[in-house]
């Protein structure tokens, strides 16, 4: 390559003349790119009807004074969290302790940290991997720059622009793919938070009510708390 050859640094032209390895590593942080919008919107989209099934059922539970009135309730609104604690809780023998009931609870609660949490592992993984898939881009763009100042015997910038700029471009792409990643696994991690919190202050007063341990008229005063928890938050 001459001194007077014109070189083409738009990101187009870098990739299609990189070299296999840095076109694979710019492919791969695409593809981790677009999985990370997929599943954030999934994931948001899973979140808000959480939300949404568990303020309904709670509203709908403030009514209840006992047993059957509450798993009544239940029944109707299975997409809510709390609900289906209140299920898992009802399954059980009628003549299971309060402390089994607690145990129960507690698995429940599990159950749906599980559900509100799914998907959120691969984003974190995107978030924290892609700057270093970036990085082998990088730091495989500048060796070959090298090699091909030895190959031409000279450091113009038309021999090793082209490779420098190659090697800068996966640098930016793989930071591309990583700060949308922190700060959505950031905001999803907290709306899931958010809502178990919801589920585990609630957790203990479905016991109270399924094991008999409250009299109606003190339910009527915790289903308001429960509610006043939730909008608080």
């Amino acid at each position: 390559m001459d001194a007077g050859t014109v070189v083409s640094l738009d990101p187009i032209t870098l990739v299609a003349q990189a070299s296999l390895p840095v076109r694979l590593t710019v492919a791969t942080l695409l593809a981790a790119s677009t999985a990370l919008w997929i599943i954030a919107i999934v994931k948001l989209r899973q979140l808000a009807r959480l939300r949404g099934a568990e303020r309904t059922f709670l509203q709908s539970a403030r009514a209840c004074t006992e047993r059957n009135g509450l798993l009544a309730v239940a029944t109707g609104h299975e997409d809510a969290p709390s609900a289906r604690v209140v299920l898992t809780l009802a399954s059980r023998p009628d003549d299971s302790s309060t402390s089994r009931l607690e145990a129960v609870a507690e698995q429940a609660v599990v159950g749906e940290r599980q559900r509100a949490f799914s998907l959120l592992s691969p984003l974190g993984t995107i978030a924290s991997a892609a700057p270093y898939v970036g990085l082998f881009g990088t730091v495989y763009g500048i060796m070959d720059a090298f090699v091909r100042i030895g190959a031409e015997q000279s450091a113009s910038l038309p021999v090793v622009a082209p490779a420098i700029g190659e090697a800068l471009f996966t640098t930016a792409v793989g930071l591309a793919t990583a700060i949308p990643a922190v700060v959505l696994f950031n905001a999803l991690e907290k709306r899931a938070t958010d809502l178990l919190d919801l589920v585990e202050a609630s957790s203990g007063e479905w016991v109270s009510m399924l094991s008999g341990r409250v009299a109606s008229d003190d339910r009527a005063d915790a289903i308001p708390l429960v509610a006043g928890h939730r909008a608080d938050r």
